[in-house]
């Protein structure tokens, strides 16, 4: 099931991420398609469409594109994150100085490296993505504070008590009923969001990301 569905639906998240940055200019022929992302909850699942209602409360028909690939989350736990392990950590600006994490996903251990770095994120304004690998995860006083480092730079993240942590799980199309909450990273067509890979949240673990 990982080798199967995984690689492409993290590469697919984490491709969404690299989006954010800044490129070259290009050739308006050459440009990839607009990356967006949906959140929320299931009206309705038929083959090729699911329908969903955002979190900001628009109902979206998204097309799945031929090939789909699906996942869920599962609850993980902060003890969980060692060193030498690849993580997508979303976090913002604290008062204080540094990030504080709002979710953590512990990426299966096939994935690591991809969409390697530290994005600009719209899980809330001014939020980050950081795709990267724990150099060490130490307990501290208010909690645990992990160090990563990608493309020769460390970044120090504290994890505060109550953070989502999850890891990716195997799920199946009998799971996209209505009402279970989803993530989904899309481009951005005419007819809609296309989407090729979907995580849909299941027994009572939705995607936080």
């Amino acid at each position: 099931m990982i080798k199967n569905i995984l690689p492409a639906l993290l590469l697919g998240l984490t491709a969404v991420a690299s989006a954010a940055v800044p490129a070259a200019p290009v050739h308006a022929e050459d440009q990839k398609p607009e990356q967006i992302h949906v959140r929320g909850s299931i009206v309705d699942y038929s083959g090729s469409a699911l329908k969903v209602k955002t979190r900001e409360g628009e109902t979206v028909d998204v097309t799945l594109a031929d090939g789909w690939k699906l996942a869920s989350v599962a609850n993980a736990a902060v003890t969980d994150i060692k060193p030498g392990d690849y993580v997508g950590i979303a976090s913002l600006p604290s008062a204080g100085g540094g990030d504080g994490a709002l979710e953590v996903l512990i990426f299966p251990p096939a994935m690591k490296g991809a969409g390697e770095g530290s994005y600009g994120w719209d899980l809330k304004p001014n939020s980050s993505m950081t795709n990267a690998t724990v150099a060490d995860a130490v307990k501290g006083v208010d909690g645990r504070t992990v160090t990563v480092s990608y493309h020769g730079k460390e970044k120090k993240i504290a994890i505060p008590d109550g953070t989502p942590v999850v890891t990716i799980a195997p799920a199946t199309n009998d799971d996209l009923i209505p009402g279970a909450v989803v993530f989904i990273p899309a481009e951005k067509a005419a007819s809609g969001p296309l989407a090729h890979q979907v995580l849909v949240g299941k027994n009572g673990v939705v995607p936080p990301m």
